[in-house]
């Protein structure tokens, strides 16, 4: 059987996940849930995943590889709390993690049952919507425990703003 989340208790005040990365279409996935937030009173939580060095061990080749991961997600992610501050007024909550960014999204998930909605976005060009919207739609679909929003990167901010 499903445990009920928490999230979906009456008055209990949501968390929306957007996961932050280098790509151009996450400013559109991050402001979409700013906005939404906003309206709905729900809380944000950026994250940012790191991929693990793969064979740098050698003389702590794979620390320092570690630690300009973390310190170029971190910088991600700041630019996206400002953005959620500007378009939401909100201090986001601020996630880095190490590994398979499907698994870590559905890790946080698992371990907050405070989050309602996973907001990602899509890429539009020919390579499809991105590996983390393909990866998740492929692996866990029909049994996700909570609702996707999918943010087309192609959208005006007028769009978004209309939508949220």
């Amino acid at each position: 059987m499903v445990k009920r989340r928490r999230s979906y208790e009456t008055g209990h005040r949501p968390k929306f996940l957007a996961v932050v990365d280098d790509s151009v279409e996450c400013a559109k996935a991050v402001r979409f849930a700013a906005r939404r937030c906003a309206r709905l009173g729900a809380s944000i939580v950026l994250l940012g995943v790191i991929t693990p060095p793969e064979h740098e061990t050698w003389l702590g080749v794979g620390e320092v590889m570690q630690a300009e991961a973390e310190a170029e997600a971190e910088k991600l992610i700041e630019a996206a709390a400002e953005a959620v501050r500007t378009f939401a007024g909100l201090e986001p909550e601020r996630v880095v993690r190490t590994g398979d960014k499907a698994d870590e999204v559905v890790k946080l998930i698992e371990s907050d049952e405070d989050i309602s909605l996973l907001v990602l976005a899509a890429g539009v060009g020919r390579d499809g919507p991105g590996p983390l919207v393909s990866a998740l739609a492929g692996k866990s679909a029909a049994s996700f425990p909570i609702p996707v929003a999918i943010v087309p990167g192609h959208l005006e901010d007028e769009e978004i703003d209309a939508l949220a």
